[in-house]
């Protein structure tokens, strides 16, 4: 049972650092790059899929990394329960700070944006590198203590 939440938790982990560190690394950069018109259009494109699984995944994996730290001893329970923490984090980040922005971003239509826009952009792009370094964390904290165990 152990080995299969070992290899479960690993999967979720890797793929929400891995996910968010591909979007901090290239997406994000080509999002500043664009036009704010064109930005508004391809930020409501790009996050019809990620917004309905990630929660999913980032959950999972905090709960799994939490059972892992009951079920274990010694110093793996200690690094399972530091990689929740830091899977909690990443959620805590996503839903008071990045989902916010994205729905403000998804309610507003390109053609309405003026001089007096208030670009998300920078806020976003930091709360997500914030995120970013918790699921990094988290893996490899989850990858640490399922060595250890």
């Amino acid at each position: 049972m152990v080995e299969a939440l070992s290899v479960l938790v690993l999967t979720g982990t890797g793929l929400v650092a891995g996910v968010l560190f591909a979007v901090a690394v290239s997406v994000m950069p080509a999002l500043i790059a664009m036009t704010p018109e064109r930005y508004v259009s391809t930020h409501v494109l790009l996050g019809r899929r990620y917004d309905r699984i990630m929660p999913f995944i980032v959950t999972g994996s905090t709960a799994v990394d939490v059972g892992l730290a009951i079920r274990t001893s010694g110093g793996p329970r200690v690094l399972f329960a530091v990689a929740a923490l830091c899977m909690a984090g990443v959620a805590v980040v996503s839903q008071t700070r990045n989902v916010p922005i994205n729905r403000v971003v998804k309610r507003t239509r390109p053609e309405d944006l003026g001089p007096g826009w208030r670009d998300p952009r920078p806020a976003w792009r930091g709360w997500h590198l914030v995120r970013t370094c918790l699921a990094i964390g988290g893996c490899a904290l989850t990858a640490a203590a399922v060595v250890a165990s």
